[in-house]
C-alpha cells in the first residue's frame, strides 16, 4: 500500500499501519548504534518546568517519533537537542545530550557548530521569501564560508534531488521560494537543512500545515532520509508515527512515559497511559 493510500483508506486501523521496523542496514532496530543519548534532561522557562529528567537513546539511521498531547513538551524537547530552546528569554535547560562523544549542552560546546550537526525543520514551511529557490538551499553553505560557485550549484542540485523536489521545480530555481506550494516549500526547507550536511535532522510537526498528498510525499522523504541520517520527528498524528517511525517515545506532562520500538509501543504498550492515549481515550 502506498503512503497516499494509507492516508485515504479509512478502514485501516492504527495497528494495521504499524509495521516491523526495518532500518536502512536491513538489520534489526536493536542492532543499530546509538547516535544521540539524552540523560536527565530537564527544561523550562523561569520558574516553570516543562520537561522533567528525560533520558532517551536515539538510534542511528532510524526514524524516532515523539508523540503526546498538545502542551506535553514535545517541541521544547526537540529544541533542546540543537540548543534552540535556550535562545528564548528566561529559558533554561539541564542534563546532558551526547552527540557521539560530545555533550552538546556543555558550556564549551559551540551552539553554531551544534546546529550544523543537528538540523531543524519547523512546523510551518519557512523559506526565505526574498530569496530564490536556489539561494534558499545555498544560504547555509554560504554562511558556512563556501564560496566555490560550482560546488554550491552541485550541492543545491544534490539536495533538491534528495528532497524529491528537483524534478518538480528544476526549471524554477530562480523564482522565489515563497512561490512554491506548501508541500514544496516544506521540502525546500528540508533541502536547505540537508545542504549543510547535518548528522541528525529534527522535524517539529513537519506535516501539520499540509494536505494529505503533500503529507504523503514528506513521509516518503522521511523514510528515505534515514538511510543517511538520524531523524527525530514530533507528531500529534499517531497514524503518521505508525507509518514512518522505527522507534516511538510518548511524552505526557513533561515526562517520558514510554519508549520503544514503534511496533511494541503501538501493539503492546507497557504503560496504561500510553494505551489510553493511543486508543484515543484522552488527548
Amino acid at each position: 500500500m502506498s503512503l497516499y493510500d494509507a492516508h485515504m483508506t479509512s478502514s485501516n486501523t492504527l495497528l494495521e499501519l504499524v509495521r516491523k521496523a526495518v532500518p536502512a542496514n536491513g538489520g534489526c532496530i536493536e542492532d543499530l548504534n546509538e547516535k544521540l543519548i539524552v540523560e536527565d534532561l530537564s527544561a523550562g522557562f523561569g520558574k516553570k518546568t516543562v520537561l522533567e529528567k528525560i533520558s532517551i537513546r536515539f538510534k542511528e539511521n532510524a526514524v524516532t517519533a515523539i508523540i503526546g498531547p498538545s502542551g506535553c513538551g514535545k517541541s521544547t524537547f526537540i529544541r533542546c537537542l540543537n540548543r534552540m530552546h535556550e535562545v528564548i528569554p528566561s529559558a533554561w535547560v539541564s542534563g546532558r545530550v551526547m552527540l557521539d562523544d560530545e555533550d552538546i549542552l556543555s558550556p564549551n560546546a559551540d551552539p553554531v557548530s551544534v546546529r550544523r550537526r543537528v538540523g531543524m525543520v519547523f512546523q510551518r514551511p519557512n523559506p526565505f521569501p526574498t530569496m530564490s529557490v536556489f539561494d534558499n538551499v545555498a544560504a547555509g553553505l554560504r554562511l558556512n564560508g563556501v564560496k566555490d560557485r560550482k560546488l554550491i550549484a552541485t550541492k543545491v542540485e544534490e539536495n533538491l534531488r534528495k528532497a524529491f523536489l528537483l524534478d518538480e521545480i528544476g526549471d524554477r530555481l530562480n523564482e522565489s521560494g515563497a512561490s512554491l506550494s506548501g508541500g514544496q516549500q516544506q521540502r525546500l526547507c528540508i533541502a536547505r537543512a540537508l545542504a549543510i550536511e547535518p548528522e541528525v535532522i529534527l522535524m517539529d510537526e513537519p506535516c501539520s500545515a499540509l494536505d494529505p498528498v503533500a503529507t504523503a510525499k514528506i513521509e516518503e522523504l522521511i523514510t528515505k532520509l534515514k538511510e543517511n541520517y538520524t531523524v527525530i520527528t514530533v507528531t500529534h498524528n499517531m497514524q503518521q508515527a505508525a507509518r514512518i517511525s522505527d522507534m516511538t517515545g510518548f511524552l505526557y506532562l513533561g515526562k517520558l512515559i514510554e519508549y520503544g520500538s514503534t511496533q511494541q509501543v503501538f501493539s503492546n504498550p507497557r504503560n496504561e497511559l500510553t494505551e489510553r492515549y493511543i486508543s484515543g481515550k484522552f488527548g
